[in-house]
Protein backbone atom coordinates (compact mmCIF):
# COMPACT_ATOMS: atom_id res chain seq x y z
CA UNK A 1 0.00 0.00 0.00
CA UNK A 2 1.50 3.65 -1.04
CA UNK A 3 1.68 6.05 1.99
CA UNK A 4 -0.27 9.06 2.49
CA UNK A 5 1.69 11.76 0.03
CA UNK A 6 1.13 14.83 1.73
CA UNK A 7 2.73 17.97 0.34
CA UNK A 8 1.48 20.79 1.61
CA UNK A 9 3.24 23.35 4.50
CA UNK A 10 1.38 23.60 7.54
CA UNK A 11 -0.59 26.46 7.45
CA UNK A 12 0.54 27.41 11.43
CA UNK A 13 -1.42 30.82 11.74
CA UNK A 14 -4.73 28.93 10.61
CA UNK A 15 -3.88 26.12 13.54
CA UNK A 16 -3.42 28.53 16.09
CA UNK A 17 -6.56 30.26 15.10
CA UNK A 18 -8.72 26.75 15.03
CA UNK A 19 -6.74 25.53 18.95
CA UNK A 20 -7.76 29.22 20.41
CA UNK A 21 -11.57 29.24 19.20
CA UNK A 22 -11.77 25.37 20.27
CA UNK A 23 -10.23 25.27 23.50
CA UNK A 24 -11.49 28.81 24.25
CA UNK A 25 -15.33 28.28 23.44
CA UNK A 26 -14.92 24.95 25.04
CA UNK A 27 -13.07 25.46 28.16
CA UNK A 28 -15.44 29.00 28.88
CA UNK A 29 -18.14 26.68 28.58
CA UNK A 30 -16.48 24.49 31.26
CA UNK A 31 -16.14 27.28 33.20
CA UNK A 32 -19.28 28.14 33.30
CA UNK A 33 -20.62 24.90 33.94
CA UNK A 34 -18.00 24.70 37.09
CA UNK A 35 -19.95 27.73 38.84
CA UNK A 36 -22.73 26.18 38.52
CA UNK A 37 -22.12 23.11 40.62
CA UNK A 38 -20.17 20.87 37.68
CA UNK A 39 -21.75 18.14 35.52
CA UNK A 40 -24.40 17.84 37.83
CA UNK A 41 -25.11 21.00 38.75
CA UNK A 42 -27.69 24.27 37.53
CA UNK A 43 -31.22 24.24 36.71
CA UNK A 44 -33.17 20.80 36.33
CA UNK A 45 -35.04 21.41 32.64
CA UNK A 46 -36.62 18.25 32.79
CA UNK A 47 -36.30 17.09 36.45
CA UNK A 48 -34.56 13.65 37.32
CA UNK A 49 -33.38 13.87 33.62
CA UNK A 50 -31.71 17.00 32.17
CA UNK A 51 -30.20 20.03 33.87
CA UNK A 52 -29.13 23.09 32.12
CA UNK A 53 -25.38 21.68 32.78
CA UNK A 54 -26.00 19.03 30.16
CA UNK A 55 -27.45 21.18 27.84
CA UNK A 56 -24.18 23.48 27.53
CA UNK A 57 -22.14 20.32 27.53
CA UNK A 58 -24.21 18.97 24.37
CA UNK A 59 -24.83 22.28 22.62
CA UNK A 60 -21.96 24.60 23.19
CA UNK A 61 -19.09 22.59 24.36
CA UNK A 62 -18.73 19.53 22.33
CA UNK A 63 -19.78 22.05 18.92
CA UNK A 64 -17.09 24.31 20.11
CA UNK A 65 -14.51 22.49 17.44
CA UNK A 66 -17.24 22.78 14.30
CA UNK A 67 -18.09 26.31 15.47
CA UNK A 68 -14.19 26.77 15.40
CA UNK A 69 -13.71 25.63 11.91
CA UNK A 70 -16.30 27.66 10.42
CA UNK A 71 -15.02 30.52 12.03
CA UNK A 72 -11.44 30.00 11.36
CA UNK A 73 -12.25 29.34 7.17
CA UNK A 74 -14.18 32.88 7.70
CA UNK A 75 -11.55 34.97 9.54
CA UNK A 76 -8.83 33.54 7.07
CA UNK A 77 -10.71 33.37 4.27
CA UNK A 78 -10.04 30.57 3.30
CA UNK A 79 -12.74 29.12 1.31
CA UNK A 80 -14.39 25.57 1.85
CA UNK A 81 -12.33 23.83 -0.39
CA UNK A 82 -11.12 20.43 1.27
CA UNK A 83 -14.12 21.23 4.25
CA UNK A 84 -14.48 17.04 4.14
CA UNK A 85 -18.12 17.25 3.64
CA UNK A 86 -18.75 15.41 0.59
CA UNK A 87 -19.62 12.16 1.52
CA UNK A 88 -18.03 9.98 -1.27
CA UNK A 89 -20.54 7.08 -0.42
CA UNK A 90 -19.66 4.93 -3.68
CA UNK A 91 -16.28 4.60 -3.18
CA UNK A 92 -15.96 4.65 0.51
CA UNK A 93 -19.12 2.61 1.76
CA UNK A 94 -16.75 0.14 3.43
CA UNK A 95 -15.28 3.00 5.56
CA UNK A 96 -18.65 3.97 6.36
CA UNK A 97 -19.54 0.43 7.55
CA UNK A 98 -16.64 -0.13 9.54
CA UNK A 99 -17.33 3.06 11.34
CA UNK A 100 -20.92 1.49 12.18
CA UNK A 101 -20.01 -1.91 13.28
CA UNK A 102 -16.26 -1.88 14.41
CA UNK A 103 -17.01 0.49 17.67
CA UNK A 104 -19.24 -2.18 19.40
CA UNK A 105 -16.98 -5.55 18.22
CA UNK A 106 -13.96 -3.37 20.11
CA UNK A 107 -15.89 -2.31 23.04
CA UNK A 108 -16.88 -5.90 23.45
CA UNK A 109 -12.93 -7.67 22.62
CA UNK A 110 -11.60 -4.42 25.79
CA UNK A 111 -14.72 -5.70 28.35
CA UNK A 112 -14.02 -9.42 27.56
CA UNK A 113 -10.23 -8.96 28.14
CA UNK A 114 -10.58 -6.62 31.07
CA UNK A 115 -13.14 -9.27 32.65
CA UNK A 116 -10.64 -12.23 31.88
CA UNK A 117 -8.77 -9.91 33.95
CA UNK A 118 -10.85 -9.06 36.73
CA UNK A 119 -13.44 -12.04 37.02
CA UNK A 120 -14.92 -11.24 40.00
CA UNK A 121 -16.20 -7.58 38.80
CA UNK A 122 -18.08 -9.97 35.87
CA UNK A 123 -22.04 -9.76 36.88
CA UNK A 124 -23.44 -12.52 34.43
CA UNK A 125 -27.23 -12.27 36.49
CA UNK A 126 -27.16 -7.61 35.08
CA UNK A 127 -27.88 -6.56 38.56
CA UNK A 128 -27.28 -3.38 37.02
CA UNK A 129 -29.70 -3.74 34.56
CA UNK A 130 -32.09 -4.78 37.41
CA UNK A 131 -31.33 -2.18 39.69
CA UNK A 132 -31.79 0.64 36.50
CA UNK A 133 -35.43 -1.22 35.74
CA UNK A 134 -36.11 -1.09 39.80
CA UNK A 135 -35.58 2.52 39.81
CA UNK A 136 -37.35 3.46 36.15
CA UNK A 137 -40.08 2.17 38.12
CA UNK A 138 -40.60 -1.02 35.48
CA UNK A 139 -41.55 -4.59 36.38
CA UNK A 140 -39.98 -7.53 35.05
CA UNK A 141 -39.46 -7.51 31.36
CA UNK A 142 -41.42 -9.83 29.63
CA UNK A 143 -38.04 -11.30 28.14
CA UNK A 144 -34.95 -12.79 30.03
CA UNK A 145 -32.71 -10.16 31.53
CA UNK A 146 -29.99 -11.54 28.93
CA UNK A 147 -32.07 -10.95 26.00
CA UNK A 148 -32.87 -7.33 26.98
CA UNK A 149 -29.26 -6.61 27.46
CA UNK A 150 -29.10 -8.06 23.92
CA UNK A 151 -31.47 -6.26 22.51
CA UNK A 152 -30.21 -2.47 23.64
CA UNK A 153 -27.05 -3.42 22.48
CA UNK A 154 -28.37 -4.47 19.18
CA UNK A 155 -30.48 -1.33 19.21
CA UNK A 156 -27.00 1.01 20.02
CA UNK A 157 -25.24 -1.04 16.96
CA UNK A 158 -28.24 0.16 14.60
CA UNK A 159 -29.14 3.55 16.17
CA UNK A 160 -26.58 5.23 17.87
CA UNK A 161 -24.60 6.10 14.98
CA UNK A 162 -27.74 8.15 13.82
CA UNK A 163 -29.24 9.66 16.14
CA UNK A 164 -25.23 10.51 18.16
CA UNK A 165 -24.21 11.74 14.66
CA UNK A 166 -25.66 15.00 15.37
CA UNK A 167 -23.72 15.44 18.24
CA UNK A 168 -20.44 14.27 17.26
CA UNK A 169 -20.66 15.94 13.89
CA UNK A 170 -19.00 18.85 16.25
CA UNK A 171 -15.90 17.23 17.54
CA UNK A 172 -15.40 15.56 14.00
CA UNK A 173 -15.83 18.59 11.82
CA UNK A 174 -13.48 20.42 13.40
CA UNK A 175 -10.79 17.69 14.59
CA UNK A 176 -11.13 15.22 11.29
CA UNK A 177 -12.28 17.58 9.31
CA UNK A 178 -10.46 21.05 9.47
CA UNK A 179 -7.20 20.13 12.00
CA UNK A 180 -6.13 16.82 10.93
CA UNK A 181 -5.55 18.17 6.94
CA UNK A 182 -3.60 20.89 8.87
CA UNK A 183 -1.53 18.31 10.31
CA UNK A 184 -1.01 15.66 7.99
CA UNK A 185 2.32 17.57 6.62
CA UNK A 186 4.28 16.81 9.47
CA UNK A 187 3.47 12.94 8.62
CA UNK A 188 1.03 10.52 9.18
CA UNK A 189 2.47 9.12 12.69
CA UNK A 190 3.44 12.33 14.14
CA UNK A 191 0.21 13.68 13.17
CA UNK A 192 -1.97 11.60 14.74
CA UNK A 193 0.12 11.75 18.30
CA UNK A 194 -0.32 15.38 18.06
CA UNK A 195 -4.60 14.82 17.54
CA UNK A 196 -4.68 12.29 19.99
CA UNK A 197 -2.90 14.99 22.77
CA UNK A 198 -5.05 17.81 21.73
CA UNK A 199 -8.56 16.56 21.69
CA UNK A 200 -7.57 15.04 25.06
CA UNK A 201 -6.54 18.06 26.51
CA UNK A 202 -9.32 19.61 25.29
CA UNK A 203 -11.70 17.27 27.22
CA UNK A 204 -9.72 18.10 30.91
CA UNK A 205 -11.87 20.20 32.27
CA UNK A 206 -14.97 17.65 31.63
CA UNK A 207 -12.30 15.07 33.15
CA UNK A 208 -11.84 17.17 36.04
CA UNK A 209 -15.43 17.72 36.55
CA UNK A 210 -15.91 13.72 36.70
CA UNK A 211 -16.46 13.12 32.84
CA UNK A 212 -16.27 9.41 32.11
CA UNK A 213 -13.97 8.25 34.93
CA UNK A 214 -15.84 9.76 38.05
CA UNK A 215 -13.91 11.40 40.98
CA UNK A 216 -13.01 9.22 43.45
CA UNK A 217 -10.16 6.93 41.52
CA UNK A 218 -6.22 7.03 42.25
CA UNK A 219 -4.73 10.30 41.09
CA UNK A 220 -7.73 12.11 40.13
CA UNK A 221 -7.83 14.64 38.03
CA UNK A 222 -5.03 14.09 36.59
CA UNK A 223 -4.52 10.15 35.81
CA UNK A 224 -7.92 10.83 34.31
CA UNK A 225 -6.79 13.40 32.00
CA UNK A 226 -3.98 10.84 31.24
CA UNK A 227 -5.95 7.81 30.78
CA UNK A 228 -8.67 10.17 28.14
CA UNK A 229 -5.33 10.97 26.09
CA UNK A 230 -4.59 7.43 25.60
CA UNK A 231 -8.27 6.69 24.49
CA UNK A 232 -8.28 9.93 22.23
CA UNK A 233 -5.04 8.95 21.06
CA UNK A 234 -6.07 5.17 19.92
CA UNK A 235 -9.64 6.41 18.89
CA UNK A 236 -8.56 9.06 17.29
CA UNK A 237 -6.18 7.52 15.44
CA UNK A 238 -9.09 4.73 13.90
CA UNK A 239 -11.06 7.90 13.14
CA UNK A 240 -8.57 9.79 11.22
CA UNK A 241 -7.72 6.30 9.41
CA UNK A 242 -11.36 6.34 8.45
CA UNK A 243 -11.45 10.23 7.08
CA UNK A 244 -8.27 9.80 4.91
CA UNK A 245 -9.49 6.73 3.55
CA UNK A 246 -13.12 7.54 3.33
CA UNK A 247 -12.10 10.70 1.76
CA UNK A 248 -14.93 12.66 4.00
CA UNK A 249 -15.58 13.27 7.53
CA UNK A 250 -18.54 11.25 7.43
CA UNK A 251 -17.29 8.02 8.91
CA UNK A 252 -15.62 9.51 11.85
CA UNK A 253 -18.90 11.38 12.74
CA UNK A 254 -20.45 8.07 12.36
CA UNK A 255 -17.52 6.01 14.19
CA UNK A 256 -17.72 8.73 16.75
CA UNK A 257 -21.53 8.14 17.60
CA UNK A 258 -21.22 4.39 17.43
CA UNK A 259 -18.84 4.55 19.99
CA UNK A 260 -20.81 7.11 22.33
CA UNK A 261 -23.48 4.78 21.79
CA UNK A 262 -22.55 1.61 22.80
CA UNK A 263 -19.60 2.36 24.78
CA UNK A 264 -21.68 2.09 28.54
CA UNK A 265 -22.60 -1.12 27.60
CA UNK A 266 -20.62 -3.25 29.40
CA UNK A 267 -20.98 -1.28 32.97
CA UNK A 268 -24.42 -3.81 32.50
CA UNK A 269 -22.00 -6.98 33.39
CA UNK A 270 -20.16 -5.19 35.84
CA UNK A 271 -20.59 -5.63 39.24
CA UNK A 272 -18.36 -3.76 42.41
CA UNK A 273 -16.33 -0.83 42.09
CA UNK A 274 -13.66 -1.27 38.97
CA UNK A 275 -10.78 1.16 38.20
CA UNK A 276 -12.59 3.18 35.80
CA UNK A 277 -8.48 4.42 34.69
CA UNK A 278 -8.94 0.31 33.35
CA UNK A 279 -12.32 -0.52 32.47
CA UNK A 280 -14.28 -2.12 31.20
CA UNK A 281 -15.42 0.73 29.85
CA UNK A 282 -13.17 1.71 26.62
CA UNK A 283 -12.22 5.09 28.18
CA UNK A 284 -10.21 2.57 30.43
CA UNK A 285 -6.62 1.60 29.56
CA UNK A 286 -7.87 -2.45 28.94
CA UNK A 287 -11.43 -1.61 28.13
CA UNK A 288 -9.53 0.37 24.99
CA UNK A 289 -7.37 -2.75 24.09
CA UNK A 290 -9.68 -3.49 20.88
CA UNK A 291 -9.21 0.04 20.21
CA UNK A 292 -5.28 0.22 20.69
CA UNK A 293 -4.90 -2.86 18.00
CA UNK A 294 -6.91 -1.23 15.62
CA UNK A 295 -5.07 2.07 16.17
CA UNK A 296 -1.41 -0.60 15.72
CA UNK A 297 -3.25 -1.25 12.69
CA UNK A 298 -3.44 2.09 11.40
CA UNK A 299 0.13 3.43 12.26
CA UNK A 300 1.67 0.25 10.15
CA UNK A 301 -0.56 0.73 7.37
CA UNK A 302 -0.52 4.15 6.77
CA UNK A 303 -3.75 5.39 4.50
CA UNK A 304 -3.36 5.69 0.87
CA UNK A 305 -4.38 9.38 0.51
CA UNK A 306 -7.99 11.07 0.15
CA UNK A 307 -9.41 13.61 2.89
CA UNK A 308 -5.76 15.03 2.96
CA UNK A 309 -5.84 16.22 -0.31
CA UNK A 310 -7.81 19.34 -1.39
CA UNK A 311 -10.58 18.04 -2.66
CA UNK A 312 -11.77 16.43 0.92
Amino acid sequence: MARLAIHRPIHRRRVVLFLLLAFGLAWATALVIYGMGGLNGGPALVPGVLNLATVLVALVYMPAPALAHVLTRLWTREGWQGSGLRPHLRRAWPYWLAAWVLPALLTLLGSGLYFLLFPHQFDPSLGVLRQLLAQAGRAEPPISLSALAALQLIQAVLLAPLVNGLFTFGEEFGWRAYLQPKLLPLGWRPAMVLMGIIWGLWHAPLIAMGHNYGVGYPGAPWSGILAMIWFTFVVGTFLGWLTVQGRSVWPAVIGHAAINGVGTFPALLTQGEPNPLLGPLPVGLIGSAGFTLVALWCLWREPTGGAGDEEG
